[in-house]
């Protein structure tokens, strides 16, 4: 038994990598190579494995380490951030898949049960799927991540009343006293779940991480994960749901970061089961023999999700061309909704045959996926860019907005209110240099401008609304969004419209600078890399490097659009390192009480300098500074003292100035 276990681990591994690595060099996703691969070994291809049972629960492990993963990097706030996404956008797409399929099943079946039940599969789409994809192009927190993540959640809550509901939908009548007690349940796991997250964890790692245990924190971690997953399918909820849970929970710890790199290798190595998995759910032979039924169900699936996703998506606020892109994301059938079969199947509500059809269909939709997120930004750019259809987008930016401003001279366009636009806002407004802010959250909108905020709703890669906030008049255009593709397209047309204007655009990636500037950005501000220029220049501080070498080290890595750090040359270390007459110097502060015994006495009467060995270089009283005080200074209560010396002597000081010693 143990044997046939390696030996199909060792065959799904090999094949995997052989047909992943093949489909890499055609630039083919690594999840349609795992789906090919599970179609070529599993007991419809070449029936190398007939028994993909153990394969399964590999495939639930990674999805469950996938989910937890996404819930660390989500945290509790951005969920609130998104409740929008969650319940609106994810209602109003469920019950209008449901609703809209149901109709169409009824036109060709004529049994109302069977049409709302085909409803219920097509209604789930594919957490694993999306959000691996938008993790891996970092567009998780994107405007079109956001609605999609926001509809997945709402869709895994589904999970519960939608199994609950396939008894009556087959005729044996609906128990609402045990539906009542299941849905509150569910309801009583989530918020023990969540509560935990502030009350019980934080503590337990706490503990944990004092032992300085690694293996013994990984252990923790993992049994988080799986229990709570666990403990969530236990009261009907998906595992999925309760490992995005778990994470949720690592997420309000200071561990959460050490506790995703703990992790990541275990997702990763499992994760690829799952498509493997799917792809081994693929009848060829059947799928050959009904091409055109299977076509025409793709086609139908695809039509109605793409749909309810825009729907959905226009329906909380969200730009057309967002919600195109988000409705193209969503419009794959979910894993769940096999479960979801198989218990429909055994409760007579769907035939052998239409069984067939599901299955193979939802495999070609998850296939066809990576593509069609790939395609998304074009085909969105595209249709928003037909005159009809610009139209009535501007007709929803007029009826949400409260009109443009007035013309400008010489202000700076905002794109983007996140935390770096905000940054931003609060220097030019004390600047007092006139700015603009572009936002798509209406929410946002509606907060800042009670807040006085020129701020405005509009989508900044629409070039009309650009310049009815006076583009060809501003100074500078800063581009501050979390999606890289409306980055782009924004750079490209402010550059088109306007020569002269000065573009900054900030980025997550170094690989997206270079295509920045050549669209047109003046400059490229990746965080990745300021991260690192940061790092190194306190680094090279510590060894005693001048200021303005360092400074000039980071000039020359910005003006060169950063390819300085793949190869520059940096001063000897030797140069600057430090020498015997080289003191140990630093510099520290130290803000003087009333009831101090400083009070009222001169820097004379103190002695500092020789009983603590610092020396007093500036001490700051309100909005005065006084550099290299005399001797006859006198302290008074609120003074900050600002004094230098080696590290031992500093800490002398501040325990004198405490009066401790």
């Amino acid at each position: 038994m143990e044997l046939g276990f390696l030996k199909s681990l060792v065959i799904v591994l090999g094949v995997s990598a052989l047909v992943v690595f093949l489909l890499h060099r055609l630039k083919i996703p690594s999840i349609v190579g795992f789906l090919v691969a599970g179609a070529i070994i599993g007991p419809y291809g070449i029936g190398v494995l007939k028994n993909v049972h153990s394969i399964e629960i590999m495939a639930e492990i990674g999805v469950v380490l996938l989910l937890f993963t996404i819930g660390i990097e989500f945290s509790m706030a951005r969920l609130i951030r998104i409740r929008k996404a969650v319940i609106a956008g994810g209602g109003i797409q469920v019950l209008l898949t449901i609703a809209l399929s149901a109709a169409a099943a009824y036109l060709l079946t004529g049994n109302a049960n069977r049409s709302v039940f085909f409803g219920f599969l097509i209604a789930l789409s594919s957490t694993a799927i999306v959000l691996k994809m938008l993790a891996e192009k970092g567009e998780t927190d994107s405007p079109h991540g956001r609605i999609m993540v926001g509809i997945l959640i709402f869709q895994d809550l589904c999970v519960v009343p939608l199994m609950l509901l396939i008894p009556s939908l087959s005729g044996e009548g609906i128990n609402i006293a045990d539906i009542s007690i299941k849905m509150g349940k569910a309801v009583l796991i989530i918020t023990v779940v969540l509560l935990s997250a502030r009350w019980i964890v934080p503590g337990l790692l706490h503990q944990v991480v004092r032992t300085r245990s690694r293996e013994l924190f990984i252990t923790t971690i993992i049994f988080l994960c799986f229990g709570i997953a666990f403990l969530t399918s236990k009261f009907g909820l998906s595992l999925a749901l309760g490992a995005f849970l778990a994470g949720l929970i690592i997420s309000e710890s200071e561990y959460a970061h050490q506790a995703t790199s703990d992790i990541l290798p275990f997702k990763d190595s499992f994760i690829g089961m799952f498509f493997v998995s799917v792809g081994m759910l693929m009848d060829i032979g059947y799928m050959s023999d009904n091409c055109l039924k299977i076509a025409a169900a793709v086609a139908l699936i695809f039509g109605l999700k793409i749909i309810t996703g825009i729907i959905s998506a226009l329906s909380i606020g969200s730009p057309l061309r967002t919600s195109i892109h988000a409705g193209l994301g969503i419009a794959q059938i979910g894993e769940f909704s096999f479960v979801l079969a198989v218990a429909g199947k055994a409760s007579g509500l769907i035939t052998g045959e239409f069984y067939q059809v599901f299955l193979s269909s939802s495999v070609v939709t998850m296939i066809m996926t990576p593509f069609v997120l790939k395609s998304a930004p074009f085909v969105s750019g595209w249709i928003t860019s037909r005159h009809l259809l610009k139209r009535i987008a501007s007709l929803k930016r007029v009826s949400e907005g409260e009109g443009f401003p007035r013309r400008r001279h010489g202000h700076v366009i905002i794109i983007g209110f996140g935390l770096n636009g905000r940054n931003l806002a609060k220097i030019l407004k004390e600047a007092e240099i006139p700015y603009v802010v572009l936002e798509m959250n209406s929410d946002t909108v509606r907060e800042m401008k009670k807040r006085g905020e020129p701020i405005y709703y509009g989508d900044g890669t629409s070039k009309e609304i650009l310049h009815k906030i006076g583009m060809d008049k501003a100074r500078l255009l800063v581009v501050a969004i979390s999606d890289p593709v409306s980055t782009r397209r924004i750079v490209s047309i402010a550059r088109y419209e306007s020569a002269d204007i000065y573009i900054i655009v900030r980025t997550r990636y170094l690989v997206e600078v270079d295509e920045l500037r050549e669209l047109g950005a003046d400059e490229v501000i990746p965080e990745e890399f300021e991260t690192s220029i940061e790092i190194f220049s306190r680094v090279l501080h510590r060894y005693n490097f001048p200021k303005n070498v360092i400074m000039d080290m980071i000039d020359k890595i910005r003006s060169g659009s950063y390819t300085a750090l793949r190869g520059m040359e940096l001063p000897k270390r030797h140069l600057f390192e430090k020498c015997e007459w080289l003191p140990d110097i630093e510099i520290e502060g130290f803000r003087i009480s009333e009831n101090l015994h400083l009070v009222g006495k001169s820097i004379a009467e103190l002695q500092v300098r020789k009983k603590t060995g610092v020396t007093i270089i500036a001490v700051r009283r309100g909005p005065e500074v006084f550099t290299n005080p005399e001797p006859d200074f006198t302290f008074r209560a609120g003074d900050i003292i600002l004094f230098t010396g080696e590290r031992k002597n500093m800490v002398k000081a501040l325990d004198y100035f405490k009066g401790e010693m």
